[in-house]
């Protein structure tokens, strides 16, 4: 059984987080440029095994996909051709990063800490795989 991986991707910087290999806990791994993603994912990938990516969902209020959906979608794209062996998901991140300022607060992190957005970015990506392992097993209780 290989990890599950969620992306919370932005133009500047994307925010990266992993289950451990049995997928239970979420942990946030990293922020990296997102003009360097291309290479972390394919050094990670190569030297770990992943079922799953998982991508957030930009949307709004009333559901509908946000305007920053326009740059994410070509990205799931060239996700699922160059890694047909990995599943793509996406999952909605709406109020991630508002969650994950909450969660870093709660957690005692350092107001001059909480101002670094990577570490945001990398908060939120865990907050994305969380969720999706929590409406994932959810799915698989009522089936």
């Amino acid at each position: 059984m290989g990890r599950i991986m969620a992306l919370d991707y932005g133009k500047k910087r994307t925010g990266v987080a992993v289950t451990d290999p049995l997928q239970i806990i979420a942990s946030g791994l990293e922020t990296v440029e997102t003009s360097r993603l291309d290479r972390f994912l394919e050094d990670y990938l190569s030297r770990n095994e992943v079922d799953t990516i998982v991508v957030g969902m930009p949307r709004q209020m009333n559901y509908e996909v946000s305007e920053s959906y326009a740059y994410i979608a070509p990205f799931v794209e060239k996700l699922k051709k160059k890694y047909p062996q990995i599943e793509i998901e996406m999952e909605d991140e709406r109020f991630t990063s508002k969650m994950a300022l909450q969660a870093m607060i709660a957690g005692g992190v350092k107001k001059s800490d909480r101002r670094k957005k990577g570490l945001v970015d990398q908060v939120s990506a865990a907050i994305i795989l969380q969720s999706y392992l929590e409406h994932r097993n959810f799915l698989k209780t009522t089936e």
